[in-house]
């Protein structure tokens, strides 16, 4: 569920280029590979271990849209719509490495940037991003339930 809330927030449109930067054991990328079954999802980490159960995950599932790759960001060299990330680094510099990995075309509801799922108190990590659009949605707005307490959507505009 936790993954599935960028699905809550845009609904991506048939052949968007999705990367899950430091994908870890494949979230958010494999549950939203699963329910995007029309966009392109490469799913990346620096941890060759990680990387082998998210591929042999891929490849059990029957997921033709999804690839895992044992890469560290800074090598990636194609672009895509959105960056998406989960617990991966504060956002100043995830931004320094998504950045340049994201498309300047457009065909999302929204402008190309990052989605990234993030807890605590954000207030003064997202302040470091003064220039840029940035949207802080809490979970709970997507959930009734709440077994999200202090976790939220962070969107970056590239």
């Amino acid at each position: 569920m936790h993954s599935l809330a960028i699905a809550c927030f845009i609904n991506f449109v048939p052949s968007s280029s999705l990367l899950d930067l430091g994908t870890g054991g494949g979230f958010p990328g494999i549950p939203l590979a699963i329910f995007y079954p029309d966009c392109s999802f490469t799913m990346i980490d620096g941890t060759g271990k990680k990387i082998s159960v998210v591929q042999d995950i891929i490849k059990k599932l029957g997921l033709e849209n999804a690839t895992a790759i044992h890469q560290r960001a800074e090598e990636h060299k194609h672009k895509h719509d959105f960056v998406l990330v989960r617990a991966v680094a504060t956002i100043d510099k995830l931004y320094g490495f998504a950045k340049p990995l994201i498309k300047e075309e457009q065909q999302n509801p929204i402008p190309n940037g990052i989605l990234a799922l993030k807890g605590g108190d954000l207030e003064e990590e997202l302040a470091t991003l003064q220039d840029t659009y940035v949207d802080q949605v809490p979970l709970s707005k997507f959930y009734e339930v709440e077994m999200f307490p202090n976790k939220y959507l962070v969107y970056v505009q590239a």
